[in-house]
């Protein structure tokens, strides 16, 4: 249609860096800097995502790529000029909403920002975690996917190091920092919305990119990558539950293994905090949720003491070798661990608290494991572990399930249990 633009296609969104910063990126790296589409702007132009009135518009929405000052500039090739319903959208006030009124409209005066502050910004908080990867192209690059690299420090001089910061609205200057790093919770999470600063109880962990500079003094630049926001609840009788309310990983970052880093950088900090009972997780998307499955299930797989346990394994059994089925080692007899089927409830229990992993979800990695090394040809293993699933799928849907007649509620719970089944193989087979 004339005159009417998509809005996921007409904002531009781009992180940019100094000159310097800039030229030290190499191949597939330089996608840091490259311009960039937002997954959705319905919060900000409407649920038909359309802005009318413009032909050829372009909306460059730049950020400093630490600090993250705004650079706004809207473009095109014509306005439709007109009265009442014909009125072009107001592109620049409906964005000023939703952005920092701080904005800069002059594109010299904002590089200059940039290759001010490229230097002089820190991160805001407390480091809590850090990781590294060598840089393309670095000597230590290895062919292949990221298993296949070899490992490399944080010291090491092509080491890409990135950083995870925890900080509260106490934090000096970081409500300033969040309003500027907000808007990517609506362009990237579906049902996404901006939270309440009066709200104390808010925590945030943001991930830092960090890269030395080639200069004498090795000069160390940030950039940001993505965060998330944490809510924290009253857990009787003297802790605190906390929710995982917004994570986002910016679009140059993404499928890189970001977000489980970032994930698993939120769960040491919880397990590191003795006045947190669990960490639990709001209205996940299915993305997040296979994320979330494969790291929890990672950490369980490096949790000797925990899988020993689990499946009654000696000291000289490998934790690779327990799922003969995609492993390839002999298969460890199920029942002889306290997984079961049936799984001890007292071990689950205890387990839990230790892990500080909401009931569902441990149920959840639970019947994964039983899954994992059940023998097909054991008939009575089999039935321990379908009446387990389902007896949990019963008590999460008891609403609905208690209003089916029986023979309805028995054909509903196998069919449910065979879809779970299926996504469980489906999520063990991504881990392993």
């Amino acid at each position: 249609m004339a005159f009417t633009a998509d809005s996921n296609e007409a904002l531009c969104l781009s992180m940019v860096r100094s000159k310097e910063d800039a030229d030290l990126l190499n191949g597939p790296e330089r996608n840091a800097i490259s311009e960039f589409n937002p997954k959705f702007t319905y919060p900000i132009f409407g649920e038909e995502e359309k802005i009318y009135g413009y032909e050829d518009l372009e909306i460059q929405l730049k950020f400093a790529s630490g600090s993250l000052q705004q650079f706004l500039s809207i473009t095109y090739s014509s306005k439709l000029q007109g009265a009442g319903s014909k009125v072009a959208d107001d592109v620049e006030g409906t964005l000023y909403k939703f952005i920092p009124a701080d904005y800069l409209k002059n594109e010299g005066e904002f590089q200059k920002r940039v290759d001010k502050e490229a230097t002089s910004f820190q991160p805001l908080g407390q480091k809590i975690y850090s990781y590294a990867r060598p840089a393309e192209g670095s000597s230590g690059k290895g062919k292949g996917n990221e298993k296949s690299r070899p490992p490399v420090s944080e010291g090491d001089d092509d080491a890409v190091v990135y950083e995870v910061y925890w900080a509260t609205w106490d934090t000096p200057g970081f409500r300033e920092y969040h309003r500027r790093m907000q808007l990517f919770v609506l362009l990237y999470i579906e049902g996404g919305s901006y939270i309440q600063e009066d709200e104390e109880k808010w925590e945030f962990v943001v991930l830092f990119e960090k890269r030395r500079r080639r200069d004498a003094a090795r000069t160390a630049t940030y950039h940001f990558v993505g965060y998330s926001s944490l809510y924290s609840f009253y857990c009787w009788p003297d802790k605190v539950r906390l929710r995982l309310s917004q994570f986002v990983i910016i679009g140059p970052y993404q499928k890189l293994g970001h977000g489980a880093a970032l994930y698993n950088a939120i769960y040491a900090h919880t397990l590191s905090r003795d006045n947190i009972a669990e960490l639990t997780v709001e209205d996940p998307s299915e993305a997040f949720e296979d994320l979330r499955d494969k790291c929890d299930l990672r950490m369980l797989f490096q949790n000797k003491a925990f899988m020993k346990e689990a499946y009654g394994l000696s000291d000289d059994v490998e934790m690779g070798s327990v799922s003969g089925r995609t492993a390839g080692g002999p298969r460890v007899p199920s029942g002889r661990g306290r997984l079961g089927p049936p799984t001890d409830k007292e071990w689950y229990e205890n387990w839990r608290r230790k892990l500080k992993m909401a009931g569902r979800q441990f149920q959840r990695l639970m019947e994964m494991l039983v899954l994992r090394s059940l023998p097909v040809e054991d008939v009575a293993v089999n039935r321990a572990f379908r009446l387990q699933v389902k007896e949990r799928l019963f008590r999460f849907n008891y609403e609905i399930m208690s209003q089916l007649d029986r023979e309805e509620r028995i054909q509903k719970l196998e069919e449910t249990f065979v879809s779970v089944r299926d996504d469980y193989r489906r999520i063990l087979g991504l881990v392993e």
